[in-house]
């Protein structure tokens, strides 16, 4: 893993963590909820990834990675007093960028152990979208990828940008950075727009007397 990708991994890790613990915070969850919650939306995501490569679990061969997360979530709770008054807005914003990294830091490890490009594509979809589900989940909400918005799409194009531009040549640092970037906008304008996919719908006949 490159010195850019460690550090994008580690503030993805923030970034999902933090916005775990202010869903929590939404929800009145008490400490040991805001800690759960984080990990959950942090390593959710890699968790399945790496069980699918069948290759150590990240956060068990590096533990470091629950300090950071348990040390975003103290400090949201201390310095977060009344979640409320956060909009809304930056909880998608939060959560957006670390969809980004993380479909883009999957897609790289999924290339690294040998997985086949789309295979690496769908993994890295997983690795950003699995952790905010499994939140959404426990806090009883319909998950942001089961939606009309576009969620699923921008971490797919991230991690699919990530794959086709490595497969060219690209060096591994422009690469990520064009593919975070890619992703990133695509769902902040997704956000900011209100621009959605359309839904799929069913009218039923009904039946006359």
């Amino acid at each position: 893993m490159s010195e850019l990708l460690f550090y994008l991994d580690i503030f993805g890790t923030i970034v999902f963590a933090l916005s775990g613990a202010l869903m929590a915070g939404r929800y009145k969850l008490d400490p040991f909820g805001v800690v759960v919650l984080a990990s959950v939306t942090a390593v959710g995501g890699g968790t399945i990834r790496d069980l699918i490569l069948q290759t150590p679990v990240f956060w068990v061969e590096k533990p470091y990675y629950l300090y950071v997360i348990l040390i975003t979530s103290l400090l949201t709770i201390i310095f977060v007093r009344q979640p409320k008054r956060i909009p809304k807005r930056f909880l998608l914003i939060a959560d957006a960028l670390g969809l980004a990294l993380f479909a883009v830091v999957g897609a790289q490890k999924s290339l690294a152990l040998g997985a086949p490009m789309p295979v690496a594509i769908v993994l890295g979809t997983v690795t950003g979208v699995a952790g905010g589900m499994i939140r959404d989940v426990l806090c009883n909400v319909i998950p942001m990828i089961l939606r009309q918005e576009i969620y699923a799409l921008a971490a797919m194009i991230g991690g699919g940008l990530f794959a086709v531009l490595s497969y060219f040549g690209w060096s591994e640092n422009n690469a990520i950075i064009v593919s975070v970037t890619a992703a990133l906008l695509l769902r902040l304008a997704a956000i900011y727009w209100r621009v959605s996919l359309p839904a799929f719908q069913i009218v039923e006949k009904e039946n006359n007397p």
